[in-house]
């Protein structure tokens, strides 16, 4: 048996713990390059945000140490490549995976959760657009601290919008189509129609995810707008007290309905505590604690995470200014991980 073959058989051995299938199987493994006592090759994920790769890092060394040689130095080039949902990159080529953001209720922070999730996601180093459905109350523009006009450009034949790019993010709002503050006094049909220029008649390009921030409640245009994306799936924003969970119940019902019948990827808590930025190792459960957690148990769905509820947050918000580095996004980011983790596990069922 050669060196190669040696190599590859110890790595048939490291199983991604989320997929349930050893790596070469799975063709995480490329460019293997043999110099000498030099091993080096790519490592493929199934997405950047994996939050596995240090864990699939050590255990490829370790297994080549034990099974083949432990005097190679092995070189490992972490990478990836998005997996995609047959259904939606048919349905929109060029757009991988789509993930709508909802919530029984307003006031519980799925904006932000979605706008955090996707900057999350772009800054880990995958391409993300983010969609602003929220017809009634869009929030994008003040998040993102952009404003409209839409700019329109001639692809093939067809008017098409293009996004307004910001944060490394590909971005839609109703809000850009109106002027700051001014009502939107539409009914269905009309929301209907938006929604549907938004999914066909933007230029998105190519992306790993098109995250989609749904309006609030569960009547009949989160119904029609759901039933028109061909959504990868759905994540559902709580907060921890009873009043936001009985809604988010509704919510989660409302997407197993045989009419929409999306995947339901889980549940994300936000504001799970409040931690002062003078007192960073206090935590206050203002809302309660465990809500969201103890909902996702009871409907078997992944618990994705909880966001705390922090004065930094408020004022990025509001002012448009994010710094991804800082330890402020650090929870946020762990929950955009988690996200991307169930993608990758439901693309590969």
């Amino acid at each position: 048996m050669s060196i190669k073959q040696q190599i590859l058989k110890a790595l048939s051995n490291v199983d991604d713990p989320d997929l349930k299938k050893d790596i070469v199987t799975l063709g995480m493994v490329e460019n293997l390059v043999i110099d000498g006592n030099k091993v080096s090759f790519d490592l493929v994920l199934t997405t950047p945000a994996c939050p596995m790769k240090d864990v699939l890092h050590n255990a490829c060394q370790t297994a080549i140490a034990h099974l083949v040689d432990s005097n190679l130095v092995v070189d490992i080039n972490i990478t990836h490549r998005v997996t995609n949902d047959s259904l939606t990159e048919n349905a929109l080529p060029g757009i991988k995976n789509i993930i709508a953001v909802a919530s029984g209720k307003g006031g519980v922070g799925k904006s932000t959760v979605a706008a955090t999730l996707a900057m999350s996601l772009s800054h880990s180093g995958a391409n993300v657009g983010l969609m602003d459905a929220d017809i009634y109350g869009p929030s994008v523009p003040t998040i993102f601290n952009v404003e409209g006009p839409l700019k329109m450009k001639e692809i093939d034949g067809k008017n098409k919008m293009i996004p307004i790019e910001s944060h490394g993010l590909k971005l839609l709002s109703i809000g850009f189509l109106t002027a700051p503050g001014q009502a939107v006094v539409w009914r269905g049909p009309m929301i209907s129609s938006a929604f549907k220029q938004f999914i066909n008649d933007a230029e998105w390009g190519e992306l790993d995810y098109l995250i989609i921030d749904l309006p609030p409640g569960t009547g009949d245009v989160q119904i029609s707008l759901a039933q028109l994306a061909p959504l990868t799936g759905v994540v559902v924003v709580t907060t921890p007290q009873e009043m936001a969970l009985s809604d988010a119940r509704r919510a989660i019902d409302m997407f197993k309905l045989d009419a929409i019948a999306k995947p339901l990827i889980g549940v994300v808590e936000n504001m799970s505590y409040f931690q002062p930025d003078d007192a960073p190792e206090k935590k206050y459960y203002i809302f309660g604690k465990d809500g969201g957690k103890e909902l996702a148990e009871k409907h078997e769905l992944n618990f994705l995470g909880e966001l705390p509820l922090k004065e930094g947050i408020r004022f990025s918000a509001d002012s448009g200014e994010w710094s991804m580095d800082s330890d402020l996004m650090k929870p946020y980011h762990t929950v955009a991980g988690a996200i991307a983790q169930q993608v990758s596990i439901l693309n590969c069922k």
